[in-house]
């Protein structure tokens, strides 16, 4: 029999985590654990609830940086206000994980430890630069969620010893947008064909960061750096954003899935994916940047 215990702090966690040394599992939505114990992938001696932990259910918004809990559901990113007007795309991966259920449960947190190639969560945390929390026995440390994925399904935080507290990301100071476009046999409920979330920083007319994350293109979520570095000093329009389309199918090496596409389409249909995410983008930061020029000017 599995016991379910659920702390009231992460030192308790912590405690109840060492207590079965590597035979408990943290869990929060459990909209993959659950489904993996019942099918015996999975069989801890001990389940461990942090979803009543004080203040792992909250969105920070501060100067420099978003924080987001690691009991803040999908459902809870979709429609938090900053997000809806900052940080679209967070929101559009939001509501493309599963079903409305699914997101009323499902954590990006959890999300990010299932380390998927194509996980929504895990493709726009990547475009974010995100970090993870995470703490241990050794006390806490910040994790890029760029060093995050040990291969398809692994991640490097073990959550029978860690537990993750919270998703972090920068807000950039110049005008920024995001941009996500995704391609799948419905917009969600399935796994995606291909995902690709966007981020564009301006100043002075020109791109002065790119970042552009996909999946499923490698064995875990990808950037496609060759293309975001051709970007950096470009005027954002078209032509650049085409030439930096071409880049990433270049990049890519995508494999052939009989449940949901061929590596050849997938691959014919990158450029226009990220042509659209970059140009989704780039409208937004643009759109910041005319903001910023109207209140200067009163």
């Amino acid at each position: 029999m599995t016991t379910y215990c659920v702390p009231g702090s992460i030192s308790e966690a912590l405690e109840i985590l060492g207590r079965y040394d590597g035979d408990a599992l943290i869990i929060a939505g459990g909209t993959d654990v659950l489904p993996d114990i019942r099918k015996g992938k999975r069989s801890p001696r001990c389940l461990v609830d942090i979803t009543h932990i004080p203040g792992l259910d909250q969105i920070t918004v501060a100067r420099e940086y978003v924080e987001v809990g690691a009991a803040v559901t999908f459902s809870a990113l979709a429609q938090h206000p900053y997000l809806q007007s900052h940080v679209q795309a967070l929101v559009d991966a939001a509501a493309a994980v599963g079903s409305a259920d699914i997101q009323n449960a499902a954590t990006w947190a959890g999300n990010l430890v299932q380390a998927l190639p194509a996980a929504d969560g895990a493709v726009v945390a990547l475009a974010l630069e995100a970090q993870v929390l995470v703490h241990d026995k050794d006390g806490m440390r910040g994790l890029p969620v760029a060093r995050l994925f040990a291969g398809p399904g692994r991640s490097f935080v073990d959550p029978t010893r860690q537990i993750i507290t919270a998703v972090r990301f920068r807000i950039p100071e110049r005008p920024w947008g995001t941009g996500w476009r995704r391609i799948g046999r419905r917009d969600s409920l399935v796994l995606p064909i291909l995902n690709c979330a966007t981020v564009l920083e301006l100043a002075g007319g020109h791109i002065i960061r790119a970042a552009i994350a996909l999946g499923p293109v490698a064995p875990t979520p990808f950037r496609a750096t060759a293309a975001e570095e051709f970007l950096i000093g470009q005027p954002p329009g078209d032509e650049a954003f085409a030439e930096a389309a071409r880049l990433v199918q270049r990049e890519s090496n995508p494999r052939s899935s009989r449940a949901r596409a061929s590596r050849e389409y997938r691959l014919a249909a990158l450029p226009a994916l990220v042509l659209d995410a970059l140009t989704l983008a780039s409208r937004r930061a643009q759109e910041k940047l005319e903001l910023q020029r109207r209140e200067r000017t009163g």
